[in-house]
C-alpha cells in the first residue's frame, strides 16, 4: 500500500493520521478518567510542579479530586507521560520531579474550555484496560 505520493507505508502504522488520532483518543480518555481537574492542567502549563508540591497545597482539592497522595500521583503522571500528555522538567542537572504540559496536552485541553466532562462507565472499563495492557 502506498500513499499518494507513491511513498512506501510502514505495514504497523499504515496511516500516520490515524496513529496521531488514536494516541488523543486515548489521551482524551486518560484525561476524563483520572483525577485531575483542568485547573491542574492549566497549572502545570504555566509551572513546573511536583507531587509534593501539589499535595501540599492549599488549593489541592480544586486541582484534583479525592485525596491525593505522592505515590498515587506519581502513578497518573507516569501513564499520562506515557501518553504524550505531560513531561518531566529538565534543568541544568537533568530531569527533575516536576512535570509540565506538553503541546499536545494543550491541544486536548482546548476541547474543553470549562471543565473536563466525566467519563462513561465504557470510557472507565476500556481506560482501566488500556491501562493495565497498553497495547490494546
Amino acid at each position: 500500500m502506498q500513499h499518494r505520493d507513491a511513498t512506501p507505508i510502514d505495514p504497523q502504522f499504515p496511516d500516520p493520521l490515524l496513529h496521531d488520532r488514536r494516541a488523543q483518543q486515548r489521551a482524551s480518555q486518560a484525561l476524563r478518567c483520572l483525577p485531575f481537574r483542568l485547573a491542574f492542567y492549566k497549572t502545570v502549563a504555566e509551572q513546573a510542579l511536583s507531587s509534593n508540591e501539589l499535595c501540599r497545597r492549599n488549593d489541592s482539592r480544586s486541582l484534583c479530586r479525592g485525596t491525593p497522595t505522592p505515590d498515587r500521583i506519581e502513578a497518573h503522571w507516569i501513564w499520562l507521560i506515557q501518553l504524550g500528555v505531560l513531561r518531566r522538567e529538565v534543568d541544568g542537572q537533568g530531569l527533575t520531579e516536576r512535570v509540565r504540559l506538553t503541546p499536545m496536552g494543550r491541544d486536548l485541553l482546548a476541547q474543553w474550555p470549562a471543565e473536563i466532562p466525566a467519563p462513561s462507565p465504557l470510557d472507565r472499563l476500556q481506560h482501566g484496560l488500556r491501562r493495565r495492557r497498553p497495547r490494546l
